[in-house]
């Protein structure tokens, strides 16, 4: 790949963009956020904004459809979400178009701590509920354009198989695969709702540790909600899953569906780190017994 396609994202690299771009910001300070993520490099701009700028050319068209649909989105939504302000073009020493948003205040799930957590899934759910209510007309299909999130799980169905192959030795292969199998044989019956692509601990903002905000439409679309709903075995437990699952009210295809996506997310990270010692893949292997335990009826 050449550099072009891998521009050197840095805080001289938005400093540039903006006085040249946007001058009126040009005096305001710029520093890297300290949880960037992987899709897009992250700066706060000034106080009140934020800088965001694709990684790589796969990300690059979230730009215009988050610039698109989330000012409509969100006037029919309980929890605020990226509000953007203006749309960057690309330069000689960045390919693709980026965004300033403003800065939405709070910390991630993953890092604050949440009051309540059976509170937290009760807003969690009401959010996704108001969500899947919202108009779709005209809205991205899931597709490349997402990495099929709200599409066909079929699309990762060798990717599962090898992962569970390669982790034979440490699985009960006959159970993850009946889970694998039987939420292929089914799939979204409704029309397609709106789906975030990546509800998860990070995506998730709190302030005094409640939820307030949910944050990065990346891979936004419109499809199949089961995508959305792996939180169920990589946040919540016991009280809060139950509440999460009873006030959402999805069909038991619908959550068969959500297990599978979880399933190959963990596997997928599992077999991508090729260590299971890390804290990342110690979580991984829990998720999945999480996962199994409720396929089999255990929780």
């Amino acid at each position: 790949m050449s550099e072009q396609h891998k521009p050197k994202i840095n805080v001289a690299l938005v400093r540039a963009l903006v006085k040249t771009q946007f001058p009126q910001w040009q005096t305001l300070t710029i520093e890297p956020v300290k949880s960037s993520g992987w899709d897009n490099r992250t700066f706060h701009l000034g106080d009140d904004m934020l800088v965001r700028l694709p990684s790589a050319a796969d990300y690059a068209a979230q730009v215009a459809k988050e610039q698109h649909w989330l000012p409509k989105l969100a006037a029919n939504l309980p929890l605020q979400i990226p509000e953007p302000l203006a749309m960057g073009q690309p330069s000689d020493d960045y390919p693709w178009q980026w965004s300033i948003y403003r800065w939405l205040q709070g910390e991630t799930a993953a890092t604050a701590e949440i009051n309540n957590l059976n509170e937290f899934a009760t807003s969690l759910a009401e959010f996704l509920i108001a969500f899947h209510r919202i108009e779709t007309t005209k809205g991205p299909i899931a597709g490349k354009q997402n990495f099929y999130r709200g599409g066909s799980l079929k699309v990762y169905d060798t990717e599962t198989r090898q992962a569970i192959a390669t982790l034979q030795d440490k699985l009960d292969v006959k159970a993850v695969t009946d889970v694998w199998e039987t939420a292929l044989a089914t799939n979204w019956q409704a029309p397609p709702v709106w789906v975030h692509g990546d509800i998860s601990a990070g995506n998730l903002l709190l302030q005094d540790g409640n939820l307030t905000a949910v944050i990065d439409f990346g891979q936004l679309g419109i499809g199949d909600p089961a995508c959305d709903l792996a939180i169920t075995w990589t946040l919540f437990s016991g009280k809060s899953r139950e509440v999460f699952r009873n006030k959402l009210q999805l069909d038991a295809s619908t959550w068969a569906r959500a297990r599978a996506w979880t399933l190959w997310k963990a596997l997928g990270y599992i077999v991508s780190e090729n260590n299971d010692m890390n804290f990342e893949a110690k979580q991984s292997w829990r998720i999945i017994d999480e996962v199994m335990a409720n396929h089999l009826g255990e929780d």
